[in-house]
């Protein structure tokens, strides 16, 4: 996992740095300031946070240490799916992809996109796009401004995870700050004792501070900037998404709205033009009429 390789790096670097300075590692070694800061921190992120946040960031956090990114093979699953949806529809009409809306989980074209049909945000959204489409008659502009607004509102929800995780890590180093001052309260109390007790007291005392700027720098703030980036990248997928049937609804050929939606897609992950063609001709010649499977068909499979 590529966010445990740079918490390595981080950790290597500092320990390592301190430890060729000649630095006493044991005197890091400070429980009760980890016990302060990260439970306070933990305690404020409760105070702060909504329940549904919480398990907004729970979910975040699985996909940053999971490093599940949307990735070129991800989006040239969504871009079957898609080209496969739009297909159905212009052939055999909108009626037709009704049952597949109603039973994804047994749709013969949505099982067949196993990447597409995890991404339950992704999967969702084109579930209310088709329901759209069946139900209403819409036009390109009005069907566009629709998901403009649909997905500014996800977009929103998903950037509260980064928030949070964002003012938790803001609030470290303050925290820091309390665990210093605590250890100074108590480094005051042995005003008596021998210079060397007081400097490991006052020494202790400042690694409050010390891991409190660290982990806001080096772990935490870093894990809300990547979640913001899960966020983006959430975006840009929907808007894949959205490209495709705004184009469709337009007047496009199924075949000209899927390569719309390629060509929104991130340069870094985009399939080429071959390589999507290509995967289409992969399917078979002529496959079956798109149909739902029924629970008895689906055991036998």
């Amino acid at each position: 996992m590529v966010i445990l390789v740079g918490f390595f790096i981080v950790t290597v670097s500092v320990i390592g740095g301190y430890l060729m300075a000649h630095g006493n590692l044991y005197i890091l070694l400070q429980p009760a300031e980890f016990v302060i800061i990260f439970g306070a921190a933990f305690g404020g992120f409760i105070v702060a946070t909504p329940v549904h946040t919480m398990k907004s960031v729970k979910k975040g956090l699985i996909q940053v240490f999971k490093g599940d990114n949307y990735s070129k093979k991800k989006y040239m699953d969504l871009l079957l799916l898609l080209y496969e949806l739009l297909e159905v529809i212009t052939r055999e009409g909108l009626r037709e992809i009704e049952g597949h809306m109603d039973n994804v989980g047994k749709s013969t074209v949505f099982r067949k996109h196993p990447l597409a049909f995890r991404n339950k945000v992704g999967l969702t959204f084109i579930i209310d796009i088709l329901r759209t489409l069946v139900t209403t008659t819409l036009s390109a502009h009005e069907m566009d401004s629709l998901l403009d607004n649909e997905i500014e509102s996800i977009h929103e929800e998903s950037l509260t995870s980064s928030r949070t995780v964002s003012d938790v890590a803001d609030s470290l180093p303050g925290l820091g700050i309390v665990a210093a001052v605590l250890g100074v309260v108590i480094t005051m109390g042995k005003m008596n004792e021998p210079p060397d007790v007081l400097g490991h007291s006052i020494g202790a005392a400042m690694v409050g501070t010390f891991l409190g700027i660290l982990m806001a720098y080096g772990f935490v703030g870093p894990v809300g900037k990547k979640l913001e980036h899960l966020a983006s990248e959430q975006r840009n997928y929907l808007d894949a998404i959205k490209i495709a049937f705004v184009s469709f609804t337009g007047g496009s050929h199924f075949k000209m709205a899927v390569e719309f939606s390629r060509r929104a897609i991130p340069p870094n992950v985009r399939p080429t033009y071959n390589e999507l063609e290509n995967a289409i001709r992969r399917r078979p010649k002529k496959p079956k009429k798109a149909e739902v499977t029924t629970e008895g068909d689906d055991k036998k499979g």
